[in-house]
Order: structure tokens, then C-alpha cells, then sequence
């Protein structure tokens, strides 16, 4: 069974990027340690594209190559802190409808040309002063991938919404220190959450 992780840095995770099997030391990492773990008797390959700095378009853009070619039979998708990120200094926005045009473009893609399920992770963004002002446009486009997750997922991990609940029980430092990249203590978190999610997805066949 291939199991593809596509996203950014925090799915990148400081992977070696010359081995697609470098998972990198973040909750690629931690998922695939569990789901292993969890399922000793399953063939099981890990590949992790994630690649820091990328936006929805990037993933577009290498689509082909580093998804639908490769033929996966689980794909997972953490994407969109970045289309945000990017433009923050302007606040020239992406427009809602371009994100939710190519984030639906890539899982289009999955359904048309594989039989991998999809396990989709939502965007997150914790408390940091400095980055408050993301919200006003993280947040439609988070309603945008819980919306695209209701017609395309296979399992879906709100993350935003966790990590809010989780930051009520800790201080947000414990789970990211600039309030977009996980600390360990997320890694781990979202590596069992992911397990959980590939345990969900797994059972039901």
C-alpha cells in the first residue's frame, strides 16, 4: 500500500528532499511510526512530497508527477497556510474563489485518476500576536476545505478546531511557537490523530 503525504513545510517536515522516503522529523513521521505499529502485517511504502513554501498552486502544478503518477492507494493533503503567508504583507488576498478553484482542481485529480482514498487536514492557525491578522482570510478558506472535504474526503482532520480546543487546555507556545509551525508536541498530536484518520478510512472498506 502507497501512502502519499502532499503539503508544505509542516508536512516537509525537514525530509531529505532527495528520497521521497525521507519522511522528515514532523507528523509524517509520527503518522507513519503509528500506522505501522498499528498494522505490522500491512506492505506498507511512505512517500512524503511535502515541500516548504508551497500553495495550492504549487501542488497544481506538480500534481502530475508527484501524485497521480505515482499511483498511491491513500493520499493526504495539508494545504493553505501559505496562500495566506505569502501575501500577508500586502493583504492582497488571494480571492477565495481561485484557492477553492485549485484546491478542488488536485482533488478532482485524485478521483479521476486513481483509486487512492483521501484523508484531508485542515489548515491551522494558532495564536500569535504577530499573526492575528491572518484570520480575517485563513478562515473562509478554511470553510472552503471543510466544504471540498464534504464532497472529496474519505476522512478529514479539523485541525484549526483542534488545535483552538487544545490551546484552551495549554499555552499555544506548547503546539507552535510562531502560531503556523507545529512543535513536537503537535507532531505527535497530529501523527495519532493521522493514524487514527488511515484506522478510519482502513476499517471501513
Amino acid at each position: 500500500m502507497k501512502i502519499l503525504f502532499q503539503g508544505d513545510s509542516i508536512t516537509d517536515g525537514g525530509r531529505d528532499r532527495s528520497d521521497c522516503h525521507h519522511l522528515g522529523g514532523g507528523y509524517a513521521y509520527y503518522a507513519a511510526r503509528e500506522i505501522q505499529s498499528r498494522h505490522p502485517y500491512l506492505e506498507l511504502e511512505f512517500m512524503n512530497y511535502g515541500l516548504s513554501g508551497r500553495q495550492t498552486g504549487d501542488l497544481v502544478a506538480c500534481w502530475k508527477e508527484q501524485c497521480t503518477d505515482l499511483q498511491p492507494d491513500f493520499v493526504s493533503v495539508l494545504i493553505g497556510v501559505n496562500d495566506t503567508w505569502h501575501r500577508a504583507e500586502t493583504r492582497e488576498w488571494l480571492p477565495d474563489a481561485k484557492f477553492e478553484e485549485n484546491y478542488q482542481y488536485i482533488l478532482e485529480e485524485i478521483k479521476r485518476k486513481t483509486n487512492a482514498k483521501i484523508l484531508m487536514m485542515e489548515q491551522f492557525l494558532l495564536p500569535a500576536q504577530d499573526k492575528e491578522f491572518f484570520r480575517e482570510d485563513v478562515f473562509p478558506k478554511i470553510m472552503i476545505t471543510r466544504k471540498l472535504a464534504r464532497q472529496y474526503a474519505d476522512a478529514y482532520i479539523p485541525l484549526d478546531g483542534i488545535f483552538a480546543a487544545a490551546c484552551v487546555e495549554k499555552d499555544a507556545q506548547h503546539w507552535s511557537e510562531d502560531g503556523v509551525h507545529p512543535t513536537l508536541n503537535s507532531c505527535k498530536l497530529m501523527g495519532t490523530l493521522y493514524a487514527n484518520a488511515f484506522d478510519h478510512i482502513y476499517y471501513k472498506k
